[in-house]
């Protein structure tokens, strides 16, 4: 039985869970609403205040969904009550973001500056000129379009210039050496 998949998810107070047909979830919460289609052989099951993921048969396919589904359907709960976010450091000489509206205008060494719009759902925030803060409902989105806007810049290891992610860590390398 999967560990993961096995556990049953509490629903908080003011979230409503419902499965329609073809496993169609959607979750109802104080930030908005999230609906996913998941796989229809997996069997949610509302009762009370806990939703439970359980598989037909122990096929390899519908081990490896039975985790899976439970972990999405936890991930709509967590989004529409608390919501995710990202954050972004903008490191190096000259490299800063400006929000105007939903454009995030990116200033990174090239000769032009880099304009992105935020997606539906998506809100981005800045806390500074160098730290830029993505909020969502929908953790996949949110993690999608952080990783495209570090994929504009992502940060080099020799001077650490680049976009990068405020937990992680750059791997650096020394520099060239004089001649001997």
């Amino acid at each position: 039985m999967s560990r993961i998949g096995k556990m049953p998810i509490a629903i908080p107070a003011g979230v409503t869970v419902s499965v329609a047909e073809n496993n169609k979830v959607t979750v109802k919460g104080p930030k908005g609403t999230l609906e996913r289609v998941l796989h229809e052989a997996m069997i949610i099951k509302v009762e009370g205040n806990e939703v439970t993921v359980s598989r037909p048969n122990d096929l390899k396919l519908m081990k490896s969904l039975h985790g899976l589904t439970r972990t999405l359907i936890h991930n709509m709960i967590v989004g529409v009550t608390e919501g995710y976010s990202k954050t972004l450091e903008v490191n190096g000489t000259g490299y800063r973001a400006a929000k105007s509206g939903k454009e995030l205008t990116l200033t990174l060494g090239y000769s032009h500056p880099v304009i992105m719009i935020d997606p539906e759902g998506i809100e981005t925030t800045l806390d500074g000129a160098n730290k830029i803060i993505v909020k969502g409902i929908d953790k996949e989105k949110v993690g999608q379009y952080a990783a495209e806007i570090r994929g504009k810049r992502g940060p080099e290891p020799y001077k650490g210039k680049g976009i990068k992610y405020d937990t992680e860590v750059i791997r650096r390398k020394a520099g060239k050496t004089g001649k001997k």
